[in-house]
């Protein structure tokens, strides 16, 4: 009997619209049917009781670590966590021999990784799902939970704008590929040296997206529905300076959250850095979402394992 193919969610447009529309109907339900629950207490269908989860972490990690360690534990199943330090993984393993090993032992895994392509290749070689926690490449996971976030304030998001402003990175990756699927608008304010990359751009034109590229922020954010950024230096980023001085134009204060609609959110997926890619009045004021946004890797994240699991 051929074994099925296991269901990893490794990037948004490698995935169906229906599935990712799925998941986030379905979290916003399992998080409201926590209303009166604390954060130690199980989901009452528990629907992955008897299933462990290895969390695997080359980069260090708070709301990953702690969204996907206690939605498994709610979800009624278990978790290992395994930093770079603790594995054979990069000191001679294969990604194939450590994907077989893995595979004997637990029943998905979740990996937040320094290399895109190792992402892929621990997928290929896997018999488990693969969930991709955040590489150099996409960061998935966050633009579910951003998505559940703007709804759950503002409705559905089909035929809204939403401007990015800042780097063109990792996150706004995933939000170039969210834009086709979701069906938004996405306006991207970046300097051109961090740009997003010209392959993305090219497989969002192909998609027909309604995905722009400016170099101006206000232009950018002149009407939108909501406002998001990111730190300017990440973790492996060895040009610092560089970064911040090409950025500081591009910062969200208010005069940029003023050009936006009157009822715009403000979204960032955190750490944030106050004073550089935002303005302490913006994301500590009453148009910031980002904690819950920040909640909400939890309960999207939830549903992803449940799908994953579910094949």
């Amino acid at each position: 009997m051929a074994q099925v193919k296991a269901r990893h969610f490794l990037d948004l447009h490698l995935l169906k619209s229906d599935d990712l529309r799925r998941i986030i109907a379905r979290a916003a339900d399992r998080k409201a049917a926590r209303h009166d629950l604390t954060p130690g207490n199980l989901d009452p269908d528990v629907p992955l009781s008897g299933h462990i989860l290895a969390l695997i972490f080359e980069k260090p990690s708070t709301r990953t670590r702690v969204s996907f360690d206690v939605g498994m534990r709610q979800l009624g199943g278990d978790v290992i966590v395994l930093n770079s330090g603790d594995m054979q993984l990069g000191r001679g393993e294969t990604v194939e021999d450590t994907a077989r090993v893995l595979g004997r032992m637990v029943d998905a895994v979740m990996i937040r990784a320094n290399s895109h392509q190792a992402v892929l290749d621990l997928a290929e070689a896997s018999d488990i799902p693969v969930i991709n926690g955040l590489t150099d490449q996409s960061h998935p996971c966050q633009i579910m939970a951003d998505i559940l976030t703007f709804e759950e304030h503002r409705g559905s998001i089909q035929d809204r704008i939403i401007a990015w402003s800042g780097d063109g990175n990792n996150v706004a990756a995933s939000w170039i590929h969210a834009a086709a699927l979701f069906e938004f608008e996405l306006r991207l304010a970046c300097p051109e040296n961090y740009a997003p990359h010209p392959d993305i751009l090219d497989w969002a034109k192909s998609q027909k997206a309604k995905v722009t590229v400016t170099q101006d922020p206000k232009a950018a954010a002149e009407g939108a529905h909501a406002l998001v950024t990111d730190t300017w230096v990440s973790m492996g980023d060895d040009d610092a300076e560089a970064r911040l001085k090409a950025l500081q134009p591009y910062q969200v204060n208010s005069d940029l959250m003023q050009l936006a609609s009157k009822d715009a959110v403000f979204l960032h997926c955190l750490p944030a850095h106050r004073g550089e890619e935002v303005t302490a009045d913006v994301i500590d004021g009453p148009q910031s979402v980002v904690f819950e946004e920040a909640e909400n890797r939890l309960h999207v994240q939830k549903e992803i394992l449940v799908w994953c699991l579910s094949a």
